[in-house]
């Protein structure tokens, strides 16, 4: 990348039907993170994440939002609460894998961490309805990052049917939520949500709210299950690993004082922390992050043009020798010191860096602690090719053999 830009890690392209600019050093990446009314968020087809979602809107709108979800599911006592409410479905799910003995893991994952995230969000129950709206999520998603030909046959127009589906429901579960209609009083997502007012005491219209849950669900469903999934592949391959985050968790489980483990133990567990930060790194979910240039912007003697595109490379900034030494090796004892600033941007930066970060490596630290201290499994195909569309994934969705750890073994 050196000869693009001089060395400043930006190259002129054309993507996605538009003239862009990719950025891929950490420099320039830090810059327009930082400069949120220079460059604002613009993802190609936003109509499927929905145009009054956090992820679209800006300023105030934005702002709202995003203060009521860094309250609900990102603060150390809403962390606290969600980690003892995700842990029995986990637990759970480990048991069944083992009564299979052999399983697609990504399949699974997907399963377990959208009932948490259901549960979370709307209050759904598992059952054939959740998993109806699983497949919804998935063609939505494949077409997230497809060319927008709203053709019968094409991606993107049964990511549009999809969508259609997935509001119709959302929106039946908001009715009942209004009107009370027998429902049980809870206190998940939606609900929070229905309750936000802006400075002048206007509430979400039933559109926002519907479109923010489909797009929160959207963000906090596949890209938790991806990396969970990546974490099995990972520890199987590299075997010293898992032996160090095995003593660690069964080293936590002699001093916790419940049925299961806290917010407040995983503080304690630093390999642990440690193998969610590589595990992210490597995995690249979010290979891509989109902005839109507000105004031409003058960049150490290079020009960004007005409403033209500027797509940061994550994945090359987390793959790059110079950021991080064998950057294709899994290692987490990389993590015993900072990394490079500007370097690690899995959640993106600045005022628009994912709300729901801590949520996530939550998540994944609780499916690490029970998957170590209680069950041993191995890849079926150690060598399966990887997918990168629309996410990384090994081709054979992480086919695993896994059994229960005997008191012998």
């Amino acid at each position: 990348m050196n000869r693009y830009g001089d060395g400043e890690g930006m190259y002129r392209t054309h993507l996605f039907g538009s003239p862009s600019i990719i950025v891929c050093f950490p420099s320039i990446s830090k810059y327009i993170y930082r400069s949120g009314d220079l460059f604002i968020v613009k993802w190609p087809n936003v109509d499927l994440m929905g145009p009054t979602s956090l992820g679209a809107v800006h300023g105030k709108a934005h702002a709202r939002i995003r203060s009521y979800l860094t309250n609900a599911i990102n603060r150390p006592d809403s962390l606290r609460r969600i980690a003892a409410h995700v842990q029995p479905r986990m637990v759970a799910a480990l048991q069944s894998w083992a009564h299979q003995g052999q399983l697609k893991g990504y399949s699974e994952v997907k399963k377990v961490t959208f009932e948490n995230i259901g549960k979370l969000f709307v209050s759904f129950e598992p059952g054939p309805g959740l998993e109806s709206m699983d497949k919804l999520f998935d063609g939505l998603l494949k077409g997230i990052r497809a060319q927008p030909i709203n053709v019968p046959g094409f991606a993107y127009h049964y990511a549009i049917q999809c969508r259609k589906k997935l509001e119709a429901i959302f929106r039946v579960e908001l009715e009942k939520k209004k009107n009370g209609n027998g429902v049980e009083t809870t206190n998940d997502l939606m609900d929070g949500l229905m309750k936000i007012e802006d400075d002048e005491g206007n509430k979400l219209s039933d559109h926002e709210i519907v479109e923010n849950i489909v797009a929160l669900v959207v963000g906090g469903y596949d890209s938790t299950a991806l990396s969970s999934t990546w974490a099995l592949y990972f520890l199987a391959k590299f075997p010293y690993v898992l032996k160090k985050l095995r003593e660690e968790n069964i080293a936590a489980c002699k001093n916790k004082k419940g049925e299961f483990i806290t917010t407040e133990d995983l503080s304690r567990m630093k390999y642990t922390a440690n193998v969610v930060e590589e595990t992210i790194r490597m995995a690249n979910i979010s290979a891509i992050n989109f902005r839109l240039a507000t105004r031409e912007v003058e960049y150490k003697g290079y020009t960004i043009p007005k409403d033209w595109k500027v797509i940061l490379w994550i994945r090359y900034l987390h793959t790059n020798p110079e950021n991080f030494d064998d950057p294709m090796c899994f290692n987490p004892d990389r993590w015993n010191k900072p990394a490079k600033p500007g370097t690690f941007q899995v959640f993106g930066g600045g005022s628009r860096i994912c709300p729901g970060n801590m949520l996530a490596r939550l998540q994944i630290a609780l499916f690490l602690h029970h998957l170590s201290v209680g069950y041993k499994w191995e890849l079926v195909n150690p060598d399966a090719e990887i997918i990168y569309l629309s996410h990384p994934i090994p081709v054979d969705g992480v086919d695993i053999k896994l059994s229960k750890i005997t008191d012998q073994q």
